[in-house]
């Protein structure tokens, strides 16, 4: 949260990689899927949607007001997401496709994936980007970063990781990780299959 993985997946976007945007996903999919809205009605109350729209504020106060809700809407959420994304990738034909997604590890979503990028800030800098994009207070911000995975964990199974801090520079890293990346899908698609 806060670290610019969304920066790296929009400089991607721009480079013409397709992007599966996790976040934005679960959002459609929690306003058009009646199933998950019944799901999360039933978890949360009928205050989740109001003339048929999610309330993402109110909701977003109910999931992060403990741990055990936050589980809840993540269990309720997760799986349509995962499934919604698997169904993206599957009819991507490009040489490679990124899936930029914050809970990647959380919901297990790093498992059908071939390489995790991960992206490191410092903690202030982080909570200044939380604060800014979500205008919430630097508790709040806080709090919904505790209830995520550590983020030395979190780096620490990622296969490359990009810094994004105040002093680094970002765009040249992703450059380099696109090319990188162009040449691992040539040489996979040399590779006779068995």
């Amino acid at each position: 949260m806060g670290s610019g993985k969304s920066t790296v997946a929009a400089i991607l976007d721009v480079l013409g990689v397709p992007v599966y945007y996790a976040d934005a996903a679960a959002k459609r999919l929690m306003e058009s899927d009646a199933g998950l809205q019944a799901a999360i009605t039933a978890a949360f109350g009928a205050e989740a949607y109001r003339d048929g729209r999610l309330d993402r504020a109110w909701l977003a106060a109910q999931a992060f007001r403990d741990p055990a809700s936050t589980r809840t809407l993540n269990a309720i959420v997760h799986p349509a997401t995962l499934a919604d994304a698997r169904r993206w990738l599957d009819g991507q034909r490009a040489p490679y496709a990124v899936k930029e997604a914050a809970l990647l590890f959380e919901s297990g979503a790093d498992a059908d994936l071939d390489l995790v990028v991960g992206v490191r800030a410092g903690t202030e800098t982080r909570i200044g980007r939380v604060m800014r994009r979500d205008g919430c207070t630097r508790e709040e911000a806080l709090q919904r970063m505790r209830r995520q995975m550590d983020e030395d964990d979190k780096m620490a199974r990622c296969h490359r990781v990009l810094d994004n801090s105040d002093t680094a520079r970002l765009l040249p890293q992703v450059l380099a990780l696109h090319q990188d990346l162009l040449h691992m899908a040539a040489s996979r698609s040399r590779t006779p299959h068995r």
